[in-house]
């Protein structure tokens, strides 16, 4: 039962561990220091895996964070290696699994003070995705070719916003990406796990 809902308990054990760590974070943001709080509109979720909040205080919530990342990386990895054996063309399924076993480890370290090496894993997700929006595109599951769009569309904009320094804009939409990414993981699993659906088809 566990293995069978288990990117499903990662992803909400995560998802909640994440807003306990944002309720105790002391405050500070990169627009103002001296704010109260984790703004959930004002800072990046990055700031809940430092020691010190970016006002000096000590992060009381960061313990919080880094357990709330090892089930994201958990979650993810076990994601990519299920899709990998739903899938019938054989070039993809090793990148798919491959891509899960490296998100065991590079997503966790983005709540480490290896943070910079462990954004190579926001690289692998949106490879793995673009993969699996690829061929949810050629079958005939509809709504999950929709659902991909709208997913992949999200990083790209959070990349653009933050590439061109609105952050504003960027702390926002990290957390739709992130949030749109989350549920389209779980609309995989859930979707996916049909008899019908056991091996995503294509059109010949």
């Amino acid at each position: 039962m566990i293995k069978k809902y288990l990117v499903f308990i990662c992803m909400i054990i995560s998802v909640i561990l994440i807003v306990i760590s944002a309720l105790a974070y002391p405050g500070g943001s990169l627009l103002d220091k001296n704010s109260v709080g984790f703004g959930w509109s004002k800072n990046f979720i990055s700031n809940l895996f430092e020691a010190k909040a970016i006002n000096g205080s000590e992060n009381l919530g960061r313990i919080w964070a880094i357990i709330g990342m090892a089930f994201h990386s958990v979650g993810y990895g076990v994601f990519f290696i299920n899709m990998s054996k739903k899938i019938s063309l054989r070039v993809w399924v090793n990148v798919l699994k491959y891509i899960g076993f490296a998100n065991f480890l590079f997503i966790f370290l983005i709540a480490t003070p290896y943070h910079d090496l462990g954004t190579i894993s926001i690289v692998l997700t949106l490879f793995g995705l673009f993969i699996i929006t690829f061929l949810i595109l050629k079958s005939k599951l509809h709504l999950l070719k929709f659902c991909c769009i709208i997913c992949l569309l999200t990083y790209y904009c959070f990349f653009f916003l933050y590439g061109f320094s609105y952050l504003e804009l960027a702390f926002i939409m990290q957390k739709v990406y992130s949030i749109s990414s989350i549920l389209l993981v779980l609309g995989l699993e859930y979707f996916t796990k049909h008899e019908d659906f056991v091996h995503i088809k294509t059109r010949e």
